[in-house]
């Protein structure tokens, strides 16, 4: 079994949308196919097997047939391991029971970050969500949405919590956390709340698989003006993504230049940054403080 389709049987189906999408694109280029020849042949156009190829869209298994024919895909053992991932990609993960509290461009989110391999991050508003003690979530969640329901902030604070999971798996990503000094000060709830958080933050840091580096005070002119996650994936098949939220919704980049410049990005954060083991004595002086 390839690393591919051990993704594909643990993570969510916009992994596997992924997975199938960029198999297709290679079989297209390899044959000479283009863009608009590949979407003629499934009834539809150019911009159709871009979104295919992207894991924008479902699949539909007629449609994968056809293409894997005209693509030239002849052995049955080949094709039958593509084709059933159309299935797959229908599957619904574990956040699923989320979906009526939680947009569609976020559940994305989630299923990519379920199979991540390296996840960077920088944030300058809160602690990433990823490493959020349950009351801290609950107070950032509660400050972003004043009139949800409390049943709904409780839903988002589960799911929350639940993302978390990853970190303490078999096979964990690793995760490499940049935050601004200020977010350490900014008192959401009360004084012991943060320092509960500032607390659980170090627990973490003691884990080999996650680094946390502070921007301080001192720092200024960053490179990025808001806060954006690169996810980076094991399997040659899947893209690096880089991805960036704002009100109503996500950006997921792809492309290789806009990769570029978020990889410069974060490696420029990193040297603003105090190193880890600096970040861990500012964690310890502001928790005494508190």
């Amino acid at each position: 079994m390839t690393a591919a389709e051990n993704t594909a049987g643990r993570a969510g189906p916009s992994v596997r949308r992924l997975i199938l999408g960029s198999q297709l694109r290679r079989l297209r280029e390899k044959a000479g196919i283009s863009c608009a020849e590949a979407g003629y042949s499934i009834r539809g156009s150019a911009s159709k097997i871009s979104r295919l190829e992207t894991g924008r869209i479902s699949f539909k298994e007629r449609d994968v047939e056809d293409l894997l024919t005209l693509y030239g895909l002849n052995d049955p053992e080949e094709r039958q391991q593509l084709i059933s991932l159309v299935a797959q990609s229908r599957q619904t993960g574990w956040w699923h029971r989320y979906n009526e509290r939680m947009p569609k461009w976020f559940e994305d989110f989630v299923g990519l970050e379920e199979a991540a391999a390296r996840i960077q991050s920088w944030e300058l508003q809160f602690i990433p969500g990823l490493l959020q003690t349950p009351d801290y979530a609950r107070a950032v969640i509660a400050h972003g949405q004043p009139r949800a329901a409390q049943e709904t902030i409780d839903s988002q604070v589960d799911l929350r919590m639940r993302r978390q999971r990853i970190l303490n798996g078999t096979n964990p990503p690793r995760l490499w956390m940049v935050v601004d000094e200020s977010v350490l000060h900014r008192t959401l709830g009360s004084p012991a709340m943060l320092k509960k958080q500032i607390e659980h933050l170090l627990e973490a840091v003691q884990h080999s698989h996650i680094s946390l580096q502070i921007v301080p005070f001192s720092r200024s002119g960053y490179v990025a003006e808001g806060a954006f996650s690169v996810l980076r994936f094991a399997e040659a098949e899947l893209p690096d993504i880089a991805y960036i939220e704002h009100l109503t919704g996500a950006l997921y980049l792809e492309r290789p230049d806009e990769l570029e410049v978020y990889g410069r990005a974060f490696d420029r954060l990193v040297v603003d940054a105090e190193t880890p083991r600096g970040s861990r004595q500012l964690l310890e002086k502001l928790r005494l403080e508190l």
